[in-house]
């Protein structure tokens, strides 16, 4: 279950690796990367390596001796769950902190699966190898940042109006209150630790909705808004156990709903004592089992919906915290 809208593309011809190998992020998301090296009959892993948007990491320094190389990204868990498709085929182990692992294909204790997918970077003029996450917006490097902070912002709270690497009032003006209220200058906005000031920012926001997981299980969400119009409701959003998380926001909603559910490693519903342990109402709206964003809200059933109980979410005091806790 992924969030809406971004996709990850990878842009490689062939190149003789001799150089370094970096990766540069395109797209609007804090991300973490992982690589994987085919050598002859060893495949090894290693990462976590962060990339803020419009920046490019080395992941591997110095000559590089591989069959293939593969490479597997996540965006940050302060997005929910991960708007990266994940469509590889070489399924390789990965360690939740940063790791290098020798041999990645039989797994141990403390290490899981993830898909990776077989990459050719480019030569760079630099001499360098160079391969490109970016989503279908096909940002350039100036938009794909200004993306970033803005999806970031709405995440802390701010109303910068649509997510789209583009400068208008709405931006500038919360971008302002933003510095204002941490005591930074408008030079921090250009600052290398920029992008870690405003992940900090929406990880602590007591402002917008607020989701926090005090189960042992993970929690999948979905939010809804009532703009007077009409109702737009999606999903999901994953909330990792003893975490918390702050769903993107942006205008101004009359009405908010939330519903949630616990489910196990392969997204099945958790049920206690025969019931589904889930956190909603009576608001009946439209969701489905995979990611989804939909404004048509009557007779989910024919639009290839299910209707699913929302519970209204009183926004009254300017934030909220609905906190998912065993019964």
């Amino acid at each position: 279950m992924t969030l809406p809208a971004a996709a990850i593309s990878l842009f490689f011809s062939s190149a003789p690796a001799f150089a370094d190998l970096k990766i540069c992020n395109r797209m609007s998301y804090v991300v973490e990367a992982a690589i994987g090296i085919d050598d002859k009959a060893a495949t090894a892993t290693r990462g976590w390596f962060r990339i803020d948007p419009a920046t490019c990491r080395v992941v591997v320094q110095g000559t590089l001796t591989a069959d293939r190389i593969l490479l597997h990204a996540r965006a940050l868990g302060v997005y929910g769950a991960s708007p990266i498709p994940q469509n590889g085929h070489d399924l390789l182990c990965v360690a939740q902190e940063n790791f290098v692992i020798a041999a990645a294909r039989q797994c141990r204790s403390g290490q899981t699966q993830a898909a990776f997918t077989q990459v050719t970077p480019t030569q760079a003029d630099d001499g360098n190898l160079v391969a490109y996450l970016a989503e279908d917006s096909e940002y350039d490097d100036e938009q794909a940042r200004l993306a970033g902070i803005q999806r970031l912002l709405v995440i802390a709270g701010y109303d910068i109006g649509a997510i789209d690497g583009v400068d208008g009032p709405k931006t500038q003006g919360a971008l302002a209150a933003f510095l204002k209220s941490r005591g930074l200058s408008s030079d921090a906005v250009s600052s290398p630790g920029f992008f870690k000031t405003l992940v900090d920012a929406a990880q602590t926001s007591t402002s917008g909705l607020t989701w926090c997981n005090d189960t042992p299980h993970k929690v999948m969400a979905a939010i809804a808004t009532d703009d007077g119009k009409s109702v737009t409701s999606r999903g999901w959003y994953r909330i990792d156990p003893k975490t918390c998380l702050h769903p993107d926001l942006s205008g101004q909603p009359k009405q908010i709903f939330s519903f949630a559910e616990a489910v196990d490693s392969d997204n099945r519903a958790i049920r206690l004592k025969d019931k589904p342990l889930n956190w909603g109402g009576g608001k009946q709206l439209c969701t489905r089992e995979t990611k989804f964003e939909t404004n048509e809200q009557t007779d989910c059933g024919a639009h290839g919906f299910m209707a699913t109980g929302f519970g209204v979410v009183d926004m009254s005091s300017g934030g909220k915290t609905l906190r998912f806790a065993l019964p």
